[in-house]
């Protein structure tokens, strides 16, 4: 991880180990097989952290709370914020592959719903793009302006709670009967990355 997918081989993953090359190769048998697997180790645990939040209170459910909740879990989880923001030196190819098309995928199928539940804004143009974008724009300050490290991350996520908020969900009260149908088929969707991410390192099957 401190090396990035570039500079690192199988030879340092070995070294750090304490084992030798022929032990890595025996479970891994590449390089990007091996980060593959890491990173998927990482996006089960992130959502297995949105998905127990979610279950204990359904208005996780709201995109303000989901992108807050989501960036937290992120900024804890050094490779999954890599992922998150295509950082290719850390990552490499990693950032481009299936398991950011499956992020994009669910990111698509969430906005659709929500929108049609009426709990995201239908009338702003693009919405998914508009909001990916703006969300996004939290994650990369930093790499852009070195004073948006001064920030702490409660308080960027509070920020982009904020925005998402006023500027993406319709005003008012949503209703907790539509917010809980919501929240059910989010769990689900959830459930079905973490299906798909537990075959691939269990049963060796592509995400």
């Amino acid at each position: 991880m401190r090396l990035g997918y570039r500079k690192v081989t199988i030879e340092d993953v070995a070294k750090q180990a304490d084992v030798g090359k022929g032990t890595v190769y025996l479970h891994w048998r590449s390089k990007e097989a091996l980060f593959t697997a890491l990173v998927i180790r990482a996006s089960i645990e992130l959502t297995e952290e949105l998905l127990g939040r979610l279950r204990a209170d359904p208005f996780e459910v709201l995109p303000h709370r989901f992108v807050r909740s989501s960036y937290l879990a992120a900024v804890r989880r050094p490779m999954m914020f890599a992922l998150l923001t295509g950082d290719t030196e850390l990552l490499g190819k990693l950032s481009q592959g299936p398991l950011r098309q499956i992020k994009l995928q669910s990111g698509t199928h969430y906005s659709q719903m929500m929108i049609a539940r009426g709990l995201l804004r239908g009338d702003i143009p693009h919405v998914d793009y508009t909001m990916r974008a703006t969300i996004l724009g939290f994650y990369l300050l930093e790499h852009l302006d070195r004073e948006a490290t001064n920030f702490a991350a409660e308080a960027k996520a509070d920020a982009i709670a904020h925005v998402v908020r006023h500027g993406f969900e319709p005003a008012g009260v949503p209703d907790p009967s539509v917010v809980a149908d919501a929240a059910a088929e989010l769990a689900a969707l959830l459930e079905g990355f973490l299906s798909r991410g537990r075959a691939w390192i269990y049963e060796g099957r592509a995400p």
